[in-house]
Order: structure tokens, then sequence, then C-alpha cells
């Protein structure tokens, strides 16, 4: 076989493929078997007429086209093979020639993988700062441990206050008029919490039990449903019932309830403890981050628009799955906050082609280091899953089937790895990662 490669403009290719004469006789052979099977001829059982009987019926062509069907498919994954091409698309092929005793053949057009040119990727310098947890950040856990197990007690003669969780029945109207979701019953609220739109909880201070309040709101101009951004809402709240957090106070005894620990001064060093590897795990997701944002914005790739386009269906098809959980449809979602398709589209643009360079990149840098995901990585990863769902290795393995996806996920976070490995750890820059790191790590 003999296979030419010409580049065209947009990362496109022409392969011009000929399968040589025996190949092509093969197949036709193979083809007149197949047909000779489907084809009803008056005199003869199925599959029994000799070719020239069957020709005489429907003709050579049909022949012809079954065996370009048998050789072309196969020929054209080879001449992508010797020339080293990833495509990305559909070719559109063209048959040139397809004689019975020459050679077949054929052109495809097809679009590939662009070339990358890659910046410098080692000793990329990175922002590290050191792992510190402070005495406030301790407090800061243990006081939400302390929310966190708290006892609710029913209040029922005295009025809300900041803190208080409150049950209540609400309908709203815009304009006089009833809205879609601004109505619901045995609704729990914490008042101070900020859960819903501001002036709301605040109108709620001081409530008691049973009493009915009217609250005026304004909505945000920003706010995500954009029929009701800018608009005045008048609700009609009834207060159900309101519930008082009592916290426990913390020493020895808060300890052994909510842990393993038999004293307070235990559960801090485990907290601190938990904190400092929360927090080194923060860090080293974020030089990942950092690292590989360096390296491809170092990079220079010319961007294949299929390859966005499928990036950004992607997207489009994990926000409907989002959307099915809300029980709202993808048309419900876009009326609701006056966008149509396009909108979605340049939306969804930058981060998709963030994604597609990141991707080509990655691939890029693999390849030059030789860097592949071997057998016993694959095995590690497969028993990894195992585990994780209580399976047995070998019915994850068949459960996988093509495996493909995997080997390609741990050739990416290998390379990942080695960039990590071969670049250099620099101290933050003052008022930088460290300290938002750091309030970051304390809240929980």
């Amino acid at each position: 076989m003999k296979a030419t490669v010409e580049k065209l403009d947009k990362n496109q290719v022409l392969l011009e493929v000929e399968v040589e004469a025996p190949r092509v006789q093969k197949a036709i052979d193979q083809a007149y078997r197949r047909l000779v099977k489907r084809v009803n001829i008056p005199g003869f059982r199925k599959g029994k007429a000799p070719r020239f009987i069957l020709e005489r019926y429907i003709g050579k062509e049909p022949i012809y086209d079954e065996a370009v069907e048998i050789v072309v498919p196969p020929a054209y994954e080879e001449a992508l093979a010797e020339h080293s091409l990833e495509p990305i698309d559909r070719p559109e092929v063209e048959i040139v020639k397809v004689e019975e005793g020459e050679p077949l053949i054929f052109k495809a057009k097809v679009e590939v993988k662009p070339e990358v040119q890659l910046g410098p990727y080692k000793g990329v310098e990175v922002e590290k700062p050191e792992v510190r947890v402070g005495e406030e950040d301790v407090d800061a856990y243990l006081k939400s441990m302390q929310e966190r197990y708290a006892t609710l007690k029913n209040i029922e003669d005295e009025p809300a206050a900041v803190g208080d969780i409150v049950v209540i029945d609400f309908k709203g109207t815009v304009d006089g008029e009833p809205h879609p979701g601004l109505e619901g019953s045995n609704f729990t609220l914490e008042l101070g919490s900020g859960t819903l739109v501001p002036g709301f909880e605040e109108q709620l201070v001081g409530a008691r039990v049973n009493e009915e309040r009217t609250i005026n709101i304004t909505f945000p101009s920003d706010y995500h449903q954009k029929d009701l951004a800018g608009k005045e809402a008048v609700f009609q709240v009834t207060v159900r019932g309101i519930k008082r957090k009592e916290l426990a106070p913390l020493d020895d005894e808060f300890a052994k309830d909510v842990s393993e620990c038999e004293t307070l001064d235990e559960l801090r060093q485990d907290i601190r403890r938990r904190l400092e590897e929360r927090r080194r795990q923060e860090i080293d997701a974020a030089v990942r981050q950092a690292v590989v944002a360096k390296v491809v914005d170092a990079a220079t790739v010319d961007l294949p628009e299929v390859m966005v386009r499928r990036r950004i269906a992607a997207r489009i098809r994990e926000l409907e799955r989002n959307l099915q959980i809300r029980k709202i449809t993808l048309d419900e979602f876009l009326k609701e906050n006056g966008k149509n398709m396009e909108d979605l589209d340049k939306e969804f643009r930058p981060g998709a082609e963030r994604e597609v360079k990141t991707e080509l990149v990655l691939e890029a840098i693999a390849k030059a280091e030789n860097i592949e995901a071997t057998e016993e990585e694959v095995v590690a990863e497969i028993d990894k899953m195992a585990r994780a769902f209580r399976q047995d290795p070998e019915e994850v393995r068949k459960n996988l089937g093509d495996l493909s996806f995997l080997k390609y996920d741990i050739m990416i976070k290998k390379t990942i790895d080695f960039l990590v490995e071969n670049s250099v750890a620099v101290p933050p820059r003052e008022g930088g990662v460290e300290e938002k790191g750091e309030t970051a790590a304390a809240g929980e």
C-alpha cells in the first residue's frame, strides 16, 4: 500500500492512498460472497449463484461498492498510522479508481490535530507557600464543630434573633401578581445566613411564632433570574416555628462526644494535623494548576473549531443533566434567564477553548518526553477503582471495555507530575496566594 499526504489549510490534510491489486481482488471476491447471500436470483438457491450470474443480475457496481467498504476503512487507518496523523473529524472520501485487476485509489480529506509550538515547560517558576495553620484557624474549626453538633431548642415566647432557625410559609408577588417560585411552606431558614435575597432575613428578626409579617424586598440587578432582576416584591410570611441553637461547652467531654480523642487538647492537635494536610493538598493542587497554566500560556496552537464545538456541546449536555435534577428543561432555563443558544455558546466558548488548548499542549509534551501509561499503572488504577466500587478488578476491566480513555488519563496525570517535578518553587509575593489559602483552610 502507498500513501502520500498533502497539507491543506486549517489543520486539514489530503491523503492519497493506493491499495495493491491482490488486496483489492481479495476484497472483490469477499464482496461477491456477501452479496450473493443477500440477493434472490430466480433458478438459484440463495448464495449459490455463480458470480457472472450475480453480475448479470445486479451489475458490477454493487460488488465494487461492497469491496470499497471492505478495503477502504482499514487502508485509511493504516495511512493515518504511517504518517502519524490524528484525525479529529470524519474524513471526506473520494474513490478515484476501482477496477478488477487494478490497484484501488482513493483520496481522503480530513482535519487532524494541529501541531503545537511549545514554549518553555521545564524550570517554570511557580509560587508555593509554606504550610501554615495558626491557632485562630484551629479555633475557627472548633467553632464550626460546635455549631455542627449544637442541639436545637424550640422557642415559644421569645422573638427570633440572628442565628435562630425559623420555619416559615411564604408567598410572594411582583407588581401585585403571584410569581412562580416565590412561594413555599415549612421552609427552614437560619437568620443571618444570607440564604435569601438581601433584606428578607433582616425583616424576620424579632418575629414570634404564628406571627404574620409583610416583607418588602428588591431583587438585585444581577439576580440570576433575569425576569426578577431589579424588581420589587412583596412577601406574606407566617412564622411556624423558631429554633435556637444551644452550643455545648468546649471541654474534654465535647472532644469525647465528637471524636475519638480523650481531651480537648488532643482534639485541637488532631484538627491542626487535618488542617495542615488539607492546606498541603490545596497548595499542591494550586501549584499543579499554576504550572500547567504557565506552560499552556507559553505555547502556540491553532485551535480546531471542531474540537472547541465538541467541548461546548459537552458543557451544554452537563448543564442539561444538572437542570434535570431540578426538573427544569434547557428551554425553560434559557427563557427564565433571558438567554438563547448563541448566548450559551459565547458563555462556554472561552472555557472550551482553554480546555482544548490545555489538552493539546499536554499531549505534545507527553509525546516530546515519551510519557505513556504502562500496563502496571493501568492495572494499579483498575485495582484502585475496584476497591472504591467494591468490585472484582476483572469485572471493572470488563465494564471499562476499551482502556484507551484510562490510559489517556494516566498519561495526562503523569505529564502534569513531570511538569511539577521540573518546576521551580518560589516564595509567594506579599499579599498573594498564602494569605488567601490560609483563610480558605480555616473555614468550613
